[in-house]
């Protein structure tokens, strides 16, 4: 039974185990994104300025560690190697999956130092977050390097992204089962979810990249195999001449002529800021605008359909993508958040169904876009392959680079969400009585129930006019990127001459 089972497994589809790690991952950041800040704000009572100084290390660190990770994968196929070396696409992809096998387990292990008080808060919270997120870093670098490898055409890599979606919704799930053992007062059944969480993805790390590297082990000690490629991904065999070697310096200034990822990155910027935004006060916005108003099974429900409905949409939009070209879908998603952020803000806060609707929505569309993005940045590799007429594609540096400026937003969506709440309402999410502070501001006539409206108001105007900002900013950038329609075919084009070979499809199931 058992080498039934293994048989089976070696003979998944690529694109299937390719999509599987996505499932490895989700299963960890979910709960994470949902339940670090509570965790330390209200279980471990860490104080303002710990919290403040843990998050200012970490958005340097975390802008940091992206680019610097990319450079160390990929500035070798930016140069030549020695004379007479050559660097196969099978070679490419076996050191991507070396990298995942490597740093998959070590992110499960790091997502667990969480959950347990091993050191004061502060200092655990800015080690906490750091040693994470380098592991995650590291996963999510060559996780998406291989989305722009592994195939060329928006086809191919659609195809891809399918899976990774389909397994991200499965993932998910965790956050259904982390709402039933989540209690502040007795952490312990937390605790022990978190472990086999943890276990999950270690073991699944292991197996899927094993299963992958046996794949194109046999692909890498000889030339590629034509026919294997009707069954699996095409990957081009490339060799890189002797030539000068690029400077990051160098790189730097090439991407700063580098007209697409400029306007890219400003979307983008604020696109992850919105998704960490949403992720960060979710439960916040439960709270205080509907749990009165809703049963508990009903916030379970609005919590778990806000993290899975994303991935199950996102294989909708991918089909779309394959009609309408992916610009054109993620600016109709653009219009769509500013379209129904200023009906619920016409709406007011009392209409509780619309609202619930609202709440949903505006995190299912907004992490639906965020899914959409890697597609972008694969057509942006090819763009920096053609425009400076590289012989390797940097797929993982530039996936690094575009983290360096966007990935700030992960850090300013708390820091900016509680500032701006507590500038509006006097409500302090670190005090251990937090109405306290609105209560002193107010004559003493007022009670706790008086003072809630304005802090329900407060939340309300949060909720609606940061979507509506960040959808106006958005489309004033993406209307600048150019990159669609006759010019990515274009480039898909050139980077085709470029390249040996030719790219067959998928083999999906």
């Amino acid at each position: 039974m058992g080498l039934r089972l293994l048989a089976c497994l070696f003979h998944l589809p690529t694109a299937v185990i390719y999509g599987s790690l996505s499932l490895f991952v989700s299963i960890l950041h979910n709960v994470f994104l949902l339940y670090y800040v509570d965790t330390f704000v209200s279980v471990y009572k860490i104080d303002k300025l710990s919290f403040w100084i843990g998050e200012t290390v970490f958005l340097i660190w975390n802008s940091l560690n992206d680019p610097l990770f990319g450079w160390l994968s990929d500035r070798v196929f930016l140069s030549t190697q020695q004379p007479g070396a050559e660097i196969s696409s099978p070679e490419v992809v076996l050191k991507r999956l070396r990298a995942l096998s490597h740093n998959g387990p070590l992110f499960a292990i790091s997502f667990l130092a969480f959950w347990v008080a091993w050191a004061h808060p502060g200092l655990q919270f800015l080690l906490c977050l750091c040693m994470y997120d380098s592991f995650l870093t590291m996963v999510d670098l060559h996780h998406n390097a291989l989305l722009a490898d592994l195939a060329v055409s928006a086809k191919d890599r659609t195809s891809l992204n399918f899976y990774c979606s389909l397994f991200s919704a499965i993932g998910s799930l965790s956050v259904f089962m982390s709402y039933a053992v989540w209690n502040k007062e007795d952490f312990f059944s937390f605790r022990i979810f978190c472990v086999v969480l943890a276990l999950c993805s270690s073991v699944g790390f292991t197996l899927s990249t094993q299963l992958l590297r046996q794949r194109f082990e046999a692909d890498g000690k000889a030339k590629w195999d034509q026919e294997s490629t009707l069954k699996e991904l095409y990957i081009e065999k490339l060799s890189v001449p002797q030539e000068k070697r690029i400077t990051l310096a160098e790189y730097l200034q090439q991407l700063s002529r580098h007209r697409n990822f400029l306007w890219f990155v400003c979307m983008n910027l604020v696109q992850v800021f919105h998704c960490h935004f949403n992720s960060n006060f979710f439960p916040l916005f439960l709270e205080h605008l509907l749990s009165d108003q809703i049963s508990v099974s009903t916030g379970s429900f609005l919590l778990g359909v806000s993290y899975i409905a994303p991935h199950l949409n996102n294989l909708y939009f991918l089909s779309l993508c394959r009609r309408c070209g992916v610009y054109a879908v993620v600016r109709g998603l653009f219009f769509l958040k500013l379209a129904l952020s200023v009906v619920m803000l016409l709406a007011g806060p009392d209409q509780v169904y619309l609202l619930c609707i609202f709440i949903a929505s505006n995190r299912v569309f907004t992490e639906g876009t965020c899914k959409l993005l890697n597609l972008v940045v694969t057509d942006l590799v090819d763009e920096d392959l053609v425009l400076n007429r590289r012989k390797q594609a940097a797929s993982a540096l530039l996936f690094g680079m575009v983290a360096l400026v966007t990935k700030p937003g992960q850090t300013f969506a708390p820091l900016i969400g509680t500032w701006l709440l507590s500038a509006y309402t006097g409500y302090d999410i670190f005090q251990r009585n937090p109405l306290s502070n609105v209560m002193s501001a107010q004559p003493k006539l007022d009670s706790a129930a008086a003072l809630e409206p304005t802090l329900r108001q407060g939340c309300f105007y949060l909720l609606v006019f940061v979507p509506i900002a960040c959808a106006l900013l958005q489309l004033l950038s993406w209307s600048q990127f150019s990159l669609h329609g006759k010019r990515l075919q274009m480039v898909k084009a050139q980077r085709q001459s470029l390249t040996q070979g030719r790219a067959p499809e998928i083999k999906t199931i």
